[in-house]
């Protein structure tokens, strides 16, 4: 079957190497000149099961209102005239009860595990070099109340199969020293010992070259304008002025995916929550961690990627808004340097910020659409880099008529 996807980042380019490893003919359509160069581009490194605790959950209204109006918040929802933000967050606020919360914390474990599993197999068989670690991640804490909300996440992780360990302050030293600084802070903390770190933008850049090894064709610098349709079937890709045809069409293309479908009548919930992040080269005197650390109260993450330090998070929504607030930015250095005063940066930090698709569970939206022909591999959130894999793996099950191996609820059209 001929195929065409839509979108080279992460969840692109491993829909496409999927789909031609079950012997589709695949081509890759992107508006950027190379592969994983927007949302992949620099995200926070983490292939993080443990980070399966969506943001809609109980505690997320509550600290959502205490944030309103800080720059520098975490969560920021900048008040405007949204329609689109408006219906998404009445739908976000329905899937912050307990019971949604713990469906969806099964349904994400599901897809990460499997993901992870895709991940080690797809390294083993092409030895793909990202500056992967194996290392596990830790979460820790500095707020009691909120530690214990995470105690209660960790059991439903562990319930689903997600080895989410809760551990004592003294634990977190031991598992990474340089978080000393702040021990008379620390109130307790949780390891999953089998989750891993690795630069998405690496690893995407290389699988697109391992793609097009084994035949996967691209179309880079061609912005997609839409999709041709006609008596029920997608008939062609109107992309950088031309008709691009075939047989099968998957949509993955982050948050531009709904403005994309919104004039065939499919409106999908994906809102874009911006994110940031700096990369901090190191020197080789730096005392930096190995360890990747995820402090939950600041929602910001910390990935070794060689000799670079990752720092990413927080989440701004504020429409398709790309531009970096130097506020946000800073909070990030700030945080950094409270943590790891010893790091030794050997420059300058690279700061961006890309937008995240989020739907309001947090489930991305993978499988055929009404539209028999039609697929969507898109609304990862934070998650895109955990689940890319595993996404990809299903999305070509599901192409191929077949059952995914992971317990989600795909979409079936």
């Amino acid at each position: 079957m001929k195929v065409l996807v839509l979108g080279a980042g992460v969840v692109g380019i491993t829909s496409a190497w999927y789909l031609a490893e079950a012997g589709h003919e695949v081509t890759v359509v992107d508006r950027q000149p190379a592969a994983g160069l927007e949302t992949s581009f620099a995200n926070g490194g983490q292939i993080s099961v443990s980070h399966a605790e969506p943001w809609a959950n109980p505690h997320a209204p509550a600290l959502a209102l205490a944030w309103m109006g800080r720059e520098d918040a975490p969560l920021l929802f900048r008040p405007r005239w949204d329609p689109a933000l408006f219906a998404w967050g009445l739908r976000f606020l329905r899937e912050c009860t307990p019971a949604r919360t713990r469906a969806n914390i099964r349904d994400i474990v599901a897809l990460a595990l499997y993901s992870r599993s895709c991940l080690q197999q797809l390294r083993a068989a092409t030895d793909i070099q990202y500056d992967h670690l194996e290392r596990g991640i830790l979460h820790i804490y500095t707020d009691r109340k909120e530690f214990s909300g995470a105690v209660e996440a960790a059991a439903v992780m562990r319930e689903h199969g997600c080895d989410r360990r809760t551990i004592s302050a003294d634990e977190c030293l031991a598992i990474e020293p340089t978080l000393k600084r702040i021990r008379p802070q620390l109130v307790g903390g949780d390891f999953t010992v089998d989750d891993e770190s690795g630069d998405a933008h690496r690893f995407t850049q290389n699988l697109a070259a391992l793609c097009a090894a084994r035949g996967v064709r691209f179309h880079y610098d061609t912005p997609i304008e839409r999709l041709a349709a006609a008596s029920g079937r997608i008939v062609g890709v109107i992309a950088g002025g031309e008709l691009l045809t075939a047989d099968a069409y998957v949509v993955a293309l982050a948050c531009e995916t709904p403005l994309l479908l919104r004039p065939l009548g499919l409106r999908v919930p994906i809102y874009p929550g911006k994110g940031y992040s700096a990369t901090i080269p190191l020197s080789p005197d730096s005392v930096a961690p190995t360890v990747s650390v995820t402090d939950d109260g600041h929602k910001i993450v910390f990935s070794r990627l060689g000799q670079r330090l990752r720092v990413a998070g927080t989440a701004e929504f504020n429409g398709y808004d790309r531009s970096l607030n130097p506020v946000r930015c800073q909070a990030l250095l700030t945080r950094t340097q409270e943590l790891f005063p010893e790091l030794r940066p050997a420059g300058e930090p690279e700061y961006w910020a890309g937008l995240r698709p989020v739907t309001p569970s947090n489930l991305p939206l993978i499988g055929r659409t009404r539209i028999p022909n039609l697929y969507l591999n898109a609304g990862h959130g934070t998650l895109g880099w955990t689940l890319a894999c595993g996404s990809g793996a299903a999305l070509a099950d599901l192409l191929g008529g077949r059952l995914p191996a992971a317990e989600f609820p795909f979409l079936r059209g």
